[in-house]
This record gives C-alpha cells, structure tokens and sequence, in this order.
C-alpha cells in the first residue's frame, strides 16, 4: 500500500524535473550556440526596440490600455464556461433524465438563468458598447 503511494510522488517528481530540466536545458544549449557559430548575435538599436506587430513605437512611454479590452475578454470567459458546463450536460442529460428526472434539467435552467442576467446587467450597464457617448 505505502509502495504504490510513494511510487506516485516519484512519478510526480520526475515529471516535474524533466519540467524544469528540458527548458533550462534548450535555453542552455541556444546560448551555447552562439559561441559555436551555430546561432550568431548582432544586437543593435533596432533589434532590442519594442515593436508590437512589426510597428516601431511611436514614443518612449507605453500607451494606456484600453480596459474594454479586459472586460470583454471576462465576458467571452464567463461565456467560455457556460458552454464548458453546458456540452457535457446535453451529452449526457439522456442519462440523467432516467436518474434524476427534472431536478437535472432545474440546476441547468438556473444555471442558464444566472448567466443571462450576468449578460443582461452588462448590456444594460453599456459595457458591451466600444464607444460610449459620455
């Protein structure tokens, strides 16, 4: 019983050697590569500048981001799990029905009910709106 307990923390503990040790180990031999010749470094000026799509930055400073941007990708990650949670109930719900009849079909309704609301709180708080008039 103790030898298949350990046996599983050793399996943990390879993997998460070979977890640290194959990227060290690729970032080793790349930087090793450029005293062979292998892999050549010439830095200059506009190869260590910023750029974000092959466009050279207009200033010194960073730009402001947008928050619209982080709501939106909340939204689509509220909208992510939903359909995560949904697709393996409609495969299964067949199954269910026969075991738990319509108490299955009540969690997802109100599951669904809380995600609408979720939704129709945004929409009416004109956060799904890009430009606002304000």
């Amino acid at each position: 019983m103790f030898e298949d307990y350990f046996r599983q923390y050793t399996l943990l503990i390879f993997f998460a050697a070979a977890a640290v040790t194959v990227p060290i180990g690729m970032l080793m031999m790349s930087y090793m590569a450029q005293f062979v010749k292998i892999r050549p470094s010439h830095p200059t000026a506009v190869k260590e500048s910023a750029y974000e799509g092959g466009m050279p930055p207009f200033s010194g400073r960073p730009v402001r981001f947008n928050f619209r941007y982080y709501n939106y990708a909340l939204l689509f990650v509220v909208f992510d799990v939903e359909t995560i949670f949904l697709f393996p109930w409609a495969v299964k719900y067949g199954v269910m029905t026969k075991q738990f009849g319509f108490a299955a079909l009540g969690a997802v309704l109100i599951f669904l009910i809380v995600v609408t609301f979720a939704y129709g709180y945004a929409w009416r708080k004109r956060t799904l709106e890009w430009v606002t008039n304000e």
